[in-house]
């Protein structure tokens, strides 16, 4: 059995965690580190816990685990590893965002690969850190990647993009708490939003030549989780050749699942699935790409990577189905 430590383990991606790794056949929670809530019941704060996970939140992290996740606030990572040391078997993966661009990836001699799987599965398998992708960032790569794996794009990809409160994280702001978000909508950091640098930097990966703007307007959306996103671009080419290009990428992709029919949101929310619908308007692509924040997004990604490091079946623990009612 993986014995897995989570550090953070008070909000949103801690908790979808915890929710997997308990029904992981092939893992085990160590500890759950939370500095304001060390002694209590996990299931004090993740109610949705209570009967599944036993154990108390604590102040000490196990040095010795397999695998750490950490679920800090974005910024953080780097300060907790400077304060805390791990075994040199001890993999890391990282939820936040600060190791995910190349000028960050080196850290205390250490090497973290970003971990989108259906970009960098092969690295991914020899790593020992792991910077976790964002969940926008993995919503709009997954949509864009077999177009750039084809150098096909070289014109400016308009992007539409609404995501669940939980996105803000636990903690209730002016923009995210309840009462401001119910029967409410707005955007956000609109064409300067941070996940830009990390999808930029994976389709230039694929397509060196990439040049042209990301156009990305972010939402808040009166939901809890998810993301539904459109995105669209001038590519005029035959459409039958379009959908085989990405059937072809995705065709042995386990949780991306590419469709010309219309999508809804709920057909992600609650697994670690992206779906993928495809129109053709004119001469424009339009791609419409959902999955779950928190799971394909962050915490189930996060297992997905973990299932790789270890040499376990991708899909161990992460056979979720959504609700469409």
């Amino acid at each position: 059995m993986i014995k897995a430590g989570i550090i953070g383990g008070s909000g949103y991606t801690a908790g979808e965690l915890l929710r997997i790794l308990a029904n992981h056949p092939q893992a085990e929670i160590d500890f759950v580190y939370s500095t304001t809530n060390a002694g209590k019941e996990v299931a004090s704060v993740h109610q949705d816990l209570l009967g599944e996970v036993n154990i108390n939140f604590t102040g000490n992290a196990n040095q010795d685990v397999d695998v750490v996740f950490l679920c800090l606030g974005h910024g953080q990572s780097k300060a907790f590893l400077e304060a805390n040391s791990f075994s040199e078997n001890t993999r890391i993966i990282d939820l936040g965002n600060d190791f995910r661009l190349t000028k960050d990836a080196v850290f205390q001699n250490k090497q973290f690969i970003y971990g989108l799987p259906e970009l960098n599965r092969e690295t991914i398998k020899t790593a020992r850190y792991i910077a976790n992708p964002g969940c926008f960032a993995t919503a709009i790569q997954l949509a864009l990647l077999p177009l750039a794996q084809k150098d096909l794009l070289n014109n400016d990809v308009h992007i539409n993009a609404t995501t669940g409160s939980t996105g803000a994280g636990v903690m209730p702001s002016a923009t995210s708490h309840h009462p401001w978000r119910m029967s409410n909508m707005s955007h956000y950091k609109a064409f300067e939003h941070q996940h830009l640098g990390e999808i930029g930097q994976s389709l230039k990966q694929l397509q060196s030549s990439f040049e042209s703007e990301l156009l990305f307007i972010p939402n808040r959306g009166d939901f809890t989780r998810g993301i539904f996103a459109t995105l669209y671009t001038k590519l005029p080419a035959n459409f039958e050749e379009i959908i085989t290009l990405y059937k072809d990428y995705y065709k042995n992709e386990p949780f991306v699942n590419v469709t010309t029919n219309a999508i809804s949101l709920k057909l992600a929310v609650q697994t670690n699935k992206c779906f993928i619908s495809l129109e053709q308007k004119g001469n424009y692509l339009l791609i419409t790409s959902v999955i779950d924040n928190l799971v394909k997004g962050a915490s189930g990604q996060a297992v997905e990577n973990m299932n790789l490091l270890f040499g376990l079946e991708e899909t161990s623990g992460l056979k979720l189905k959504s609700s469409g009612f």
